[in-house]
This record gives C-alpha cells, structure tokens and sequence, in this order.
C-alpha cells in the first residue's frame, strides 16, 4: 500500500514545505486538486454534496497544477506527482502534452495524470471549451497527447483535433500514466478501456470495492483484464493498518489523504502541516512499507 498526500485547499505559500516534507517521509505521492475560475453563482450544482453547493469555502487557494508540479520538481527527490483531478477538456491537448512532457524531464519520470471530464459547465463556458463533448475530446486528446510523447512526427485527423505531420520536444523521459477519477458507468468504462488508474471520490469502503469490481469487468471486455491498474482511494470509513491492508487485498493500490485533517483539522498553520505530515508517515505509512 502506498499514500498519496492530497494538498486540496491548501495555501499555496505552504506547498513546497510540505512537498519537501513529504519526499523525505516516505509518501509515495502529493496530489494537487483543479479549478480554474470558481463563479460566485454556481448555474450546475457541485455533484458530490446533498445540496449541490461546494465543499469548499469562498476565495480557497487553487494552484495552477502542472505550474506546481513543475516546480516540486526541482525540490523533490522522489516523490511522485498527480492531479486530484485534472479537467482535461477544458483545456488544450497540445499545451497540456508539451507541460507534462517538461515536467517529466525536470522530474526524472515523477509525473502521472490523473483527469477527469468535468462537472462544471459553467467553468467550461467561461474559458472557452465545449461542455457537451468533454467525453468524446477526453478520448481524442488522450490518443493525441500519447503520439505527441513520441517524440517523432505524427499527425491526427479525428472527429474534434485534425494535424497534419509534427513533432513535439523534449518527449517525457518514462511513460505517464492515464489515471481517471469518476464514479458513473460512464467513467469507470473509461477506465476499463483506456485508463492506467482509478482516482475514487470521498467514499464508503465498500462503494470503491464495487467501483473496482466494476472497472475490472469493464477491462475483461476490452481484454485488459491482465494489465496493471492503479486505484487512488479515498476510504471515508477506514482509517487503521487493518483496515488499508483489507483493501489492499481488495485491489486499492494507493490511500489519498490529509494528515492534519487527523491530527489538526482545518489547521491553516504551514507548520503544523509539516509537523503532521512526518507523523503520518511514522505512525501509519512506516507500518504498510
């Protein structure tokens, strides 16, 4: 079992303390959550809540992601870096491609991207993107940014990208990884076919257990089912040793989580953060190593 430590709603001041923090502990990953642009009226209700409103509060921090990653590449030693979720189809296939790529040569081969479709229509309205399509893209702009990675001259002619021949470089120094976050039929099949990883959403145990069971049925239909998959679970009813290696048995490869939320919730205190992120690691990663 491995950790991933989730920075969301976290000062961006406190970000490469932590960071280094983390590398030197032993978690295996730091995640860093996505928006762009948070309307003050929301027109699409926030999926994940009872009421549809946010779970976070007024003018939270949100870092550019791939800006973060790239520089906790140049403070970090091994520790791996993901998004917690990154909305692809809001953005450019290209720009996207040509950032990772940097990173993971900055990083040694530290990234993976995790990405989701989106739920916000109003962002997507806002920077410019088409919302109704965001599945279809997704899968166009996975294809495209893995011929990008090449390094070699390719060209696309899909239904959404068209190019002709080109090349991008420098080309990642190790293979990034397509993780995808999502709890519907339709994200999970995504997985299935075409994913390297699952991210799950805050849940009960046994919902992850039944998305996993899910994803693996998906990837039997598409032939698969022999290929390594990765799951970033979020467990909102485990919290012990036992409990983590129950559902590492059960296919969760890594656990994401806050450490001062167990310690200090809601602590805005940069050290305190620190301070709990090497105390995680000794009382509960030391003991799954």
């Amino acid at each position: 079992m491995k950790f991933a430590l989730s920075t969301a709603f976290t000062p961006v001041t406190a970000l490469p303390q932590i960071a280094v923090a983390a590398d030197k502990a032993g978690w295996a990953m730091i995640t860093m959550s996505d928006h762009v642009v948070n309307p003050k009226e929301l027109k699409t209700p926030y999926p994940y809540t009872p009421d549809g409103s946010r779970r976070w509060p007024e003018k939270t921090d949100w870092p550019d992601q791939l800006v973060t990653m790239g520089a906790f590449s140049t403070i970090t030693e091994k520790i791996q870096f993901t998004t917690n979720a990154f909305v692809l189809p809001m953005r450019s296939p290209y720009m996207v491609a040509k950032a990772l790529a940097t990173i993971s040569v900055l990083s040694g081969g530290r990234v993976v991207l995790t990405t989701g479709v989106g739920w916000s229509r109003d962002e997507f309205e806002i920077v410019g993107q088409d919302f109704s399509t965001r599945g279809k893209r997704t899968d166009e702009m996975v294809e495209i940014m893995k011929l990008l990675w090449s390094g070699d001259y390719v060209e696309y002619h899909g239904r959404y990208y068209d190019f002709p021949p080109l090349e991008m470089n420098p080309r990642p120094v190790a293979p990034i990884p397509f993780w995808f976050g999502g709890i519907s039929d339709a994200a999970l099949k995504r997985v299935g076919r075409i994913g390297d990883g699952w991210l799950s959403d805050l849940q009960p145990a046994a919902e992850i257990v039944a998305s996993i069971d899910k994803i693996r049925a998906f990837r039997r239909e598409y032939g698969r089912e022999n290929e390594p998959l990765a799951v970033l679970a979020s467990p909102m009813d485990v919290f012990d040793v036992d409990g983590y290696r129950r559902l590492e048995d059960q296919g969760v490869t890594h656990i994401l989580m806050q450490p001062w939320m167990v310690y200090h919730p809601g602590t805005q205190d940069p050290q305190v953060m620190v301070d709990d992120t090497y105390r995680y690691a000794d009382e509960v990663i030391a003991k799954l190593s």
